[in-house]
């Protein structure tokens, strides 16, 4: 790639001032990290802080075989993935996924302030496909960033201290926990709002919420002002489930904790999550849990 106009980006690199930017050198990789049965899954492969990178500009035809993440902190800026562009403000994140031709680049009158990080791993297919992180494909607004801004700082300084394999593995252990905070951030907010965007996590609050009830679908459809259709698809789209039946294994998952923990009677646990007639709480119970309420007790005082 030829250096832009404005002689910041060159060979896909910012040079402009204040940069911060690690980058693990292949042999390092090669050596440490693909032949570790660990970190071979899933690892960082760089990471980096631009402020205010005016000029910043690159472009590849086809793509990288790792991914990228980049939240933007201040300013603006637009990335292209496939034929797809976008345009990026500030409290926003996106993700460019492996092999797929993209080009990105920051606003020449208010040019972006960027944390990124650079990851591969034989994972990346499997968390590529995710419904959460696909969304995350698009510009997607960050509504916490205390926790991100803190683990970004410990994995940086760590790495700064070289790569030894505790500074590696204690950089690639935080990772997971870092994409977590972008692609699931909505879980870390004390609130999740009642939008389209986050209607099944707070349906799902909503239902933890009222687990001693019998809450029905029209009723949770009214609740969100969705046609049962139309939520139970974007239900089933996100967790896997239909609604009811995910309400339910939430009610076995509690009873569970109930019969390891307590001394209630099956009965008592059984009306408590809503059931009146405990011999149908029990053959729920083996259909989710796999063994009788009686069995799981005995198994777990044991």
């Amino acid at each position: 790639m030829e250096e832009n106009k404005k002689g910041r980006s060159h060979k896909n690199v910012w040079y402009g001032q204040g940069r911060q930017r690690i980058e693990i050198p292949k042999p390092v990789l090669k050596s440490r990290v693909h032949s570790n049965p660990w970190l071979q899954q899933l690892h960082i492969c760089g990471l980096g802080y631009y402020p205010k990178a005016n000029g910043h500009y690159t472009y590849r035809k086809k793509g990288l075989p790792e991914n990228f993440l980049f939240y933007c902190i201040d300013g603006k800026g637009w990335y292209k993935l496939g034929d797809k562009q976008f345009k990026v403000s500030a409290n926003e994140f996106f993700i460019l996924p492996q092999n797929v031709e993209h080009s990105y680049g920051s606003d020449e009158d208010n040019p972006w302030t960027i944390y990124w990080v650079h990851f591969g791993g034989n994972y990346l297919p499997e968390f590529n496909n995710m419904h959460a992180t696909r969304e995350c494909m698009k510009p997607t607004y960050i509504k916490s960033n205390e926790d991100i801004f803190t683990l970004f700082t410990r994995i940086y300084k760590t790495l700064e201290l070289g790569y030894s394999t505790d500074n590696l593995m204690f950089a690639n252990m935080c990772l997971s926990h870092f994409i977590t905070l972008f692609i699931y951030n909505a879980k870390h907010t004390t609130q999740i709002p009642h939008d389209s965007t986050d209607c099944i996590d707070s349906a799902i609050v909503f239902m933890q919420e009222h687990i001693s009830d019998n809450i029905t679908l029209n009723e949770l459809c009214q609740h969100y002002n969705y046609s049962p259709s139309r939520f139970s698809g974007l239900f089933k789209q996100k967790t896997g489930y239909a609604p009811i039946d995910y309400f339910i294994q939430m009610k076995m998952q509690k009873a569970s904790q109930q019969l390891a923990l307590s001394n209630r009677s099956i009965k008592d646990i059984a009306l408590s999550m809503g059931f009146d007639d405990p011999y149908y709480f029990s053959r729920r119970f083996r259909k989710i849990i796999g063994v009788p309420p009686t069995t799981y007790r005995s198994m777990r005082q044991e």
